[in-house]
Order: C-alpha cells, then sequence, then structure tokens
C-alpha cells in the first residue's frame, strides 16, 4: 500500500507539473486579468487596454526572436543591445526618409544577428559567450553612433507609432502579424522541423545530414532581425531615439516569456502560442505592480521569481 501510495503521488505531480507548464502561463495572465478588473481603478477601459497591447508589442516580438533561439538550445542576450543599434541608425538615417531609415535600422540589426549566428555555428562559442560580447558591442557601438537622446521628428514615424486599422494601432497589428508568421514557419515548414530537431540532439541533426551551422546562423539573424523592428517599434511610439536606456534589460523580458509560455531551455520544442501569453503576463504583471505604488525593481523580482518557477517545473518533468 505503501508503495502504491507513493507511485500515485508521484503520478499526481507529474500531472501537476506538466499541467503548470502546458497552461499555468494562461492562468496566470487570467488570475491577473481578475485581480486588475476587482482592484485596480480604471483598469478596464477601451484607452487601457489599447495602451497595454502597444507596450507589449515590442517585447512580444523580440520574444518571438529569442523563442527560435532558445528552441536551438541556444540564447541571444545581445536583443536589447541590439535595439537600441537599431534606434540609433534609424535617427541617423532619418534624413533619407522613414522607409530607407527603417531598412537601414533592420539590417543592421540582421547583421548582428549573422555575427552571432557565426559565432555559435562555425567558431564553436557557446551562444550565452557569443551573444553576451555582442551585447556589449552592440550597446556600445550604438552611444557611439548616437550619443544622447534624439527626438524622432517624421511624419511617417508618428503614424507607425500612433496610428491604427479601425481601432488596432498598427505596433499591436504588425505584432500579432509576425507571431502568426513565426508559428507557421516553426509549425509547417522544413526549416521549422530542423530548428526543432537541432535543439533536441544537435550530434544527430548532424548525423542526419541537416545543415545545422546554416540553420543556427538563420536563427540568430531573425532573432536580430526581430530585435530591430522591435527597436524602430518603440521608438516610433516614444517618438525619440534613446540608445542609453531604450532595451534595457529586454532580454530578460524576452527570457521570461519564452520561458513562463513552455519553451524549454534544453531546446526541441517552441511554443508560440505560449510566448504570446508569457509578454502579456510579463506586461500584466508590470502595469499591476506600477499603479499598486510599487516600485519598478519589484518587477524585476516578480519575473526572477516567475522565471525559476518555470524551469524548475520543466526541469522535474524532465527528469520523468
Amino acid at each position: 500500500m505503501t508503495e502504491l501510495a507513493l507511485a500515485q503521488g508521484r503520478v499526481g505531480r507529474d500531472r501537476l507539473l506538466r499541467l503548470l507548464q502546458e497552461y499555468g502561463v494562461y492562468a496566470g495572465v487570467a488570475a491577473l486579468l481578475l485581480f486588475n478588473f476587482a482592484f485596480t481603478d480604471h483598469f478596464v477601459s477601451a484607452e487601457n487596454f489599447r495602451t497595454q497591447a502597444v507596450q507589449v508589442a515590442p517585447v512580444l516580438i523580440v520574444a518571438l526572436g529569442m523563442a527560435l533561439a532558445i528552441g536551438t538550445e541556444g540564447v541571444d542576450l545581445s536583443v536589447g543591445s541590439v535595439m537600441a543599434l537599431s534606434t540609433s541608425l534609424l535617427s541617423l538615417y532619418l534624413g533619407y526618409g522613414p522607409w530607407a531609415a527603417v531598412l537601414v535600422a533592420v539590417a543592421g540589426g540582421t547583421l548582428i544577428g549573422l555575427a552571432n549566428g557565426t559565432l555559435v555555428a562555425h567558431l564553436g562559442v557557446q551562444p550565452i559567450v557569443a551573444t553576451l560580447a555582442l551585447m556589449v558591442a552592440c550597446r556600445g557601438l550604438a552611444l557611439v553612433l548616437l550619443p544622447q537622446l534624439k527626438d524622432v521628428r517624421d511624419p511617417g514615424m508618428t503614424a507607425l507609432g500612433s496610428g491604427d486599422v479601425l481601432g488596432v494601432p498598427y505596433l499591436v497589428l504588425i505584432a500579432v502579424g509576425l507571431a502568426l508568421l513565426v508559428a507557421f514557419v516553426v509549425r509547417r515548414t522544413t526549416f521549422g522541423r530542423q530548428l526543432l530537431a537541432i535543439g533536441d540532439s544537435r550530434p544527430a541533426a548532424r548525423l542526419a545530414g541537416l545543415p545545422v551551422r546554416r540553420v543556427l546562423i538563420v536563427v540568430y539573424a531573425c532573432s536580430g532581425a526581430l530585435a530591430a523592428v522591435a527597436g524602430v517599434l518603440a521608438t516610433a511610439r516614444l517618438t525619440a531615439s534613446d540608445p542609453t536606456s531604450l532595451g534595457t534589460l529586454m532580454e530578460l523580458s524576452a527570457i521570461t516569456a519564452v520561458v513562463v509560455g513552455g519553451t524549454p531551455l534544453s531546446g526541441g520544442r517552441v511554443r508560440i502560442g505560449g510566448t504570446v501569453a508569457g509578454a502579456v503576463l510579463i506586461q500584466l504583471l508590470t502595469t499591476t505592480l506600477v499603479k499598486h505604488d510599487l516600485p519598478p525593481s519589484w518587477t524585476q523580482m516578480a519575473q526572477a521569481v516567475v522565471i525559476v518557477g518555470a524551469v524548475y517545473a520543466a526541469r522535474e518533468r524532465g527528469k520523468r
């Protein structure tokens, strides 16, 4: 009876951990929504929901690229600095027209991603080391290009940052469109299947003849490009380029959104729906703390607790 009870206990714990990993992020979003509905003044309003959606859009876009990197059992710590670099490039090239400036900014982010991918795929540098080096270099380059805050006064960028379609901001439409595109790539394309196979076992993927190096380079290039897009959108929303602060700790928010959303740090799986919910969870958590007059440092501490809990649940489940 004792052994049977222990076995049943282990089964129950495994089931709880599985449910927590699969659906915990959605339960967290629902709990925060209910809490704010009940205890946060002026939370239930169209203007507030619009604000929350606009603020979460850049985090979601960065998290999409982070999900691809983590899916290969890697990580991209340079995303926040790539955002800073993109805002510097955007400001410098805005005189050539808004779309030319956006193209240069995204190209710059893509080049940084290619550098990350080359270090990881061809030189065998650990992703955390390679992207850490580029994180420092990118932030420094961004500050060299634009040492101080600069206003962005361009009708095209203003329209991008504040315009909408039927009341839905452009930023939200772009974020949703990119989420759908990445989800399609991961779930329905050969590239997506190769990405997951590499994350599951890189040596086995090589033995199977998969283009491991090429996939890794493309993954990090996509992460850099998405971070640059997020930087452009954040700049358009703020109508200012500030490489000193833009993207600061964005890598933490992106990793939290991805891991809480159910994508394991061990790779081999990418949950885009969970990543979207994870980004929303981080935004709601930040909003809840701010609206109840708690200092911003509490948000970082709360994110740390959330990510440790998510990693623990995935680790315990992986042991069984």
